[in-house]
């Protein structure tokens, strides 16, 4: 007989005061996260579509393991009940969080990249993203000229009101370590 394991969420808190991480014990997808900033991008995932039926939501971001919801207000406390019944309902229905097919932002190819480009995107992948998951976002290069570097700001990072704080003392400062010709960083 085939046992399986439980449907473990559990709702954290992020930076952004309207945005609440929800940790889960399963894998949700493949590579990268995706984000649903409004209720007609969440039209393209079974899952976004769902949550954005619950009273406030107006943002989801689905990463690998974890969903991030943001409401309109801060004070919603009855919330994190309904979100994570339902994502239990929609991870034992069996469809997908987000269909084959829909593909993620991505950045320039590989064979475009200057040294300097290709040394912020490992530098991105290998500390600065991980630790904004943590915190229920996303960051994703878009592009470095003229020493300006451009990011997607994604999940609760897209309307974090720390985001610019962020932004120039903890990524610029980051970068500028290992790239002193780095201008700025800036929000797309």
């Amino acid at each position: 007989m085939r046992t399986s394991t439980a449907i473990n969420i559990t709702p954290e808190s992020t930076p952004n005061p309207n945005s609440t991480r929800y940790a889960i014990n399963r894998k949700l997808l493949e590579g990268q996260g995706r984000d649903f900033p409004n209720k007609e991008a969440g039209a393209a995932s079974p899952l976004a579509r769902e949550l954005f039926l619950l009273p406030g939501v107006t943002g989801v971001y689905i990463g690998s393991d974890f969903v991030t919801v943001t409401t309109a207000t801060s004070n919603a406390w009855a919330l994190p009940p309904l979100v994570i019944q339902c994502i239990q309902y929609h991870i034992t229905s069996g469809q997908p969080a987000i269909p084959a097919g829909d593909a993620p932002v991505v950045p320039a190819k590989k064979e475009e990249w200057t040294p300097e480009a290709a040394g912020i995107m490992r530098i991105l992948e290998n500390e600065i993203r991980p630790a904004v998951a943590m915190d229920g976002g996303d960051i994703v290069f878009n592009s470095y000229e003229n020493g300006v570097l451009r990011l997607h700001l994604r999940g609760a990072c897209h309307s974090c009101p720390s985001s610019l704080v962020t932004l120039k003392n903890g990524i610029e400062a980051r970068l500028r370590q290992d790239f002193p010709d780095l201008k700025a960083v800036e929000a797309i």
